[in-house]
């Protein structure tokens, strides 16, 4: 474990699933058994190399990153787990469910091939803050993805 000055190293895995169902989208099961590349073996191989969380986004649209990919992390990663997720009511409760270190809450855009903009926490200020609260309850660190304007900056503090 590092010192609190240190800075630290994490890695997003969310590609390396973007490739995999891309080869086996057609298939039931895309995770687990004899599927490549498979992104929990990357993170476990980052692991080993000594980095300092692994990262995942599990979307809505479940285009890369599956629910039993957050599970299987989750049983068995020994850094930390951060989950980017959407501030849905489903989300809410998976994260509270696998309870993963942090989560950083994101927008979602499905035209997107990957987050291209901060979340509007001024938009969305009353829901931002029921998910932050839900998951300092459940004793998960909550991040937000936010754009440089002071003013979401300021609701981020707002909210918490």
């Amino acid at each position: 474990m590092t010192d609190s000055s240190s800075i630290l190293l994490g890695l997003n895995i969310d590609h390396c699933a973007t490739v995999r169902q891309a080869r086996y989208r057609d298939l039931e099961r895309t995770c687990g058994g004899m599927v490549e590349p498979d992104p929990i073996a990357l993170a476990f191989a980052a692991e080993r190399a000594g980095v300092d969380g692994i990262t995942v986004h599990l979307r809505e649209d479940r285009r890369h990153i599956q629910p039993d990919d957050v599970q299987r992390l989750r049983a068995c990663l020994q850094t930390r787990l951060n989950l980017e997720m959407a501030a849905t009511e489903a989300m809410v409760a998976f994260a509270l469910e696998i309870r993963p270190d942090c989560v950083c809450l994101v927008p979602e855009n499905r035209r997107e091939v990957s987050t291209e903009g901060g979340l509007d926490i001024v938009a969305q200020s009353d829901r931002i803050a029921e998910v932050v609260a839900g998951m300092k309850k459940g004793d998960i660190a909550a991040s937000l993805f936010i754009d440089p304007d002071p003013a979401q900056i300021e609701m981020a503090a707002e909210v918490g």
